[in-house]
């Protein structure tokens, strides 16, 4: 493997930290837009894309989502320069047509079917902002993901009357290297991986 690989890898996973706390650089639209540039590559089942995302910068809008937050996120997401609402689309089968279009059926197979839809969207809008914060990685931002929130709250004050669900609450900007907590240990491939 090459340096400029090994360096890569180092960026987006080996070195790379879940923040806890944030310098004041601010994040540009340019760069979130650069992350999913990247991101939206990434594989989802039947090209179903179901993430959606409300990004949150003012200090209204933040104290709306302080509400729904447990005590020990609130001054990660207050600090952060931009926190991501990171939601899926319970209505993302209305896209098919366009985005699976060599299937003609795609979207009649969710139609009517919320057994398939709500695991189908939260799944691969998981995969999707797991996507979206390695590229946020990749363009040189930092992250601090997390589900201590009311899912209800958050529905409640930035998705009513829509087809939104929240999935997870995102920290993005640049780390303070300070707030860091040590790194907690990984499981090992034979704990994790069973043959079949």
């Amino acid at each position: 493997m090459s340096v400029a690989e090994e360096a890569l890898l180092a960026k987006l996973f080996r070195a790379a930290r879940s923040q806890n706390g944030w310098k004041p650089d601010p994040v540009g639209d340019d760069e979130l837009e650069a992350a999913y540039d990247i991101a939206k590559w990434g594989p989802t089942s039947m090209n179903t894309q179901p993430m959606r995302a409300v990004i949150i910068r003012s200090p209204e809008a933040k104290e709306r989502l302080r509400l729904a937050l447990a005590p020990t996120n609130v001054e990660k997401a207050m600090t952060a320069p931009v926190v991501a609402l990171i939601a899926y689309d319970t209505e993302f089968y209305t896209h098919l047509p366009r985005t699976f279009p060599h299937n003609p059926n795609a979207e009649a197979y969710f139609t009517g079917n919320p057994a398939s839809i709500e695991p189908t969207a939260f799944r691969n809008g998981s995969l999707q902002a797991a996507y979206f914060m390695l590229a946020l990685r990749a363009v040189g931002l930092d992250v601090g993901p997390m589900s201590g929130f009311d899912p209800a709250v958050v529905n409640d004050a930035f998705f009513a009357g829509s087809s939104w669900r929240i999935n997870l609450v995102c920290c993005i900007g640049h780390g303070d290297p300070s707030r860091i907590f040590d790194r907690s240990p990984r499981m090992e491939y034979s704990e994790i991986f069973k043959t079949g």
